[in-house]
């Protein structure tokens, strides 16, 4: 495993750990302003969606990082 692709591996890891934590951020700002603001919970509802989704990506993105260390080692 060359230095470029260990380098390359660490930036996405830091890309998912920025998505992780922004979409935890956004969740909870969401639920704190829907609820200060007596937001439906049909929109509440769609924030979970969005953060759900965020998440998703992220695991996503993490399944990617760990198939790419796997085949660079072997």
């Amino acid at each position: 495993m060359g230095e470029d692709e260990r380098q390359q591996l660490a930036r996405k890891g830091r890309v998912t750990a920025l998505v992780i934590a922004g979409t935890g951020v956004f969740w909870i700002l969401a639920m704190l302003i829907g609820n200060g603001m007596g937001l439906s919970n049909r929109v509440m509802a769609l924030f979970d969606l969005i953060a759900l989704a965020g998440f998703i990506l992220a695991f996503v993105m993490i399944f990617q990082i760990r198939r790419a260390r796997r085949d660079m080692e072997g």
